[in-house]
């Protein structure tokens, strides 16, 4: 555990006892904080108090008198669609707001780790668990954490010959206090968490926040949206700055330092000349187009870090994949089967569909905003859809009339169907393009569903 520096003696509110929550506060109190906590749920109480937390209502009548602090979770809203009501007891008691990236930040001494912050829409938990895989394939010593894996603060104090991988949602960057990370990944862009954002600019905003303020000595930036194109050239100084490393599935010009992967085959070229190239069609453990962008960023960070391009295309082909990203869990009869239940939104599924041929696609759930319109360009390599969720009927509509869909609502009897349906040489496909909330509590557990499915086949 890290403990938490700079609290010495003063009180801290702690709000929210999940996973990253319950971590804050015992670092914090390892550091010396005097803590409180508090949480909307009275088992998570129950939890905290049995380990001799104080539990106190930070919205009850100067319940935040003597707390200098209130670290948050990210789950919980602190500004749209509206503030939790401690967050605004903490604006009206004149407390500061932050979270545990602020906090790791703040703790840092000067024999600090290099960190590696990776944010984006898409790809980021990927593209962390492979940079991961890759330093420690080299024999760096590095850790994940953050967005996946462990809390930050669970992590040991580390030195200087270390690494941290964290990979950053939206909502942790947009809150952090301090931000300070040597290499700051982008991803991509793509509508989502609108709701906590207010829109699209301030989604963007929120990732921005990590360069604009974070400072870091070099940024990975993925250029296929113009919100990447415009985070590059606000961070370059000149147009040959290799400060900025460039990252594209298309053709980049230009004499700075980019790493693209046209039609499969990755190239690093910096200073008009190209240094590496690695061909990704066979590498079992990154199907498809936007797993070869993930594998770009990845590659970026790595030779950011002085990794040399044999270490790190070793690294690539060992790389296992992660759970519910593009995971091959099964093959049947010459039928694969794969479980890429994170892609919880329109974008992720369009990039999955664009990995395979002739798929039996088990897609639906909760629908997020903005509708199913921008699949339809991408649909041509779907035999048949089978659609699952609480509104599959209207999903199924959705799909428009190209597209011959199967309303089967549970996955159960879409995973029987998908596979009696499937030929040899066709990919039954779990890719929902919705969230799962409307028949389970996370995607992790709808793609292990899928996955138990399909391990019970006849």
């Amino acid at each position: 555990m890290i403990p938490v520096r700079g609290y010495e003696g003063a009180g801290v509110a702690v709000l929210g006892l999940g996973r990253s929550g319950l971590t804050a506060a015992r670092a914090l109190r390892a550091g010396g904080a005097l803590v409180i906590v508090w949480d909307d749920g009275a088992a998570a109480r129950e939890a905290a108090a049995a380990e001799g937390f104080e539990v106190r209502d930070p919205t009850g009548p100067g319940a935040l008198d003597d707390v200098v602090v209130l670290v948050t979770s990210p789950g919980i809203p602190h500004l749209y669609p509206a503030p939790h009501p401690a967050i605004r007891a903490a604006w009206d008691a004149g407390v500061a707001v932050d979270n545990d990236i602020g906090l790791f930040f703040r703790s840092l001494g000067e024999d600090a780790p290099r960190t590696v912050c990776i944010t984006g829409s898409n790809g980021k938990s990927t593209t962390s668990a492979l940079l991961h895989h890759i330093l420690t394939q080299a024999g760096r010593s590095a850790h994940l954490a953050g967005n996946i894996g462990r809390g930050v603060l669970d992590l040991d104090p580390m030195g200087a010959d270390d690494v941290v991988v964290l990979e950053l949602s939206s909502y942790q960057t947009e809150l952090a206090r301090s931000l300070t990370p040597d290499i700051a990944v982008f991803t991509n862009l793509s509508p989502d968490h609108l709701d906590r954002h207010a829109g699209e600019g301030g989604y963007f905003a929120a990732k921005r926040r990590l360069f604009a303020e974070g400072g870091p000595d070099r940024a990975v930036i993925g250029v296929d949206e113009d919100e990447g194109r415009f985070l590059a050239n606000q961070m370059q100084e000149a147009p040959g700055d290799d400060r900025v490393i460039r990252v594209s599935t298309g053709r980049l010009d230009g004499p700075g330092w980019r790493v693209t992967a046209r039609k499969g085959w990755l190239a690093e070229t910096r200073k008009g000349r190209q240094i590496a190239s690695v061909d990704l069609r066979d590498v079992p453990g990154l199907p498809g187009r936007h797993n070869h962008q993930n594998a770009c960023a990845a590659w970026a960070a790595a030779r950011a870090l002085g990794l040399g391009p044999r270490d790190i295309e070793a690294g690539l082909r060992s790389y296992p994949g992660l759970p519910h990203r593009s995971q091959r869990v099964a093959e049947r009869g010459g039928v694969v089967f794969v479980n890429d239940s994170k892609a919880t939104n329109v974008d992720a599924a369009a990039q999955a569909l664009q990995a395979f041929d002739r798929i039996r696609w088990i897609c639906g759930g909760l629908q997020k905003e903005g509708g199913l319109g921008d699949l339809h360009p991408h649909l041509g390599r779907v035999v048949r859809a089978y659609v699952i969720g609480r509104e599959a009927q209207a999903f199924a509509l959705a799909l428009g009339p190209g597209v011959e869909a199967e309303v089967c609502t549970d996955m159960a009897t879409a995973v029987a169907r998908a596979a009696e349906d499937a030929r040899p040489g066709e990919t039954v496909l779990l890719a929902p393009a919705a969230a799962s909330f409307d028949q389970y509590d996370n995607f992790e557990r709808r793609g292990d569903d899928f996955a138990a499915r399909v391990a019970a086949l006849d």
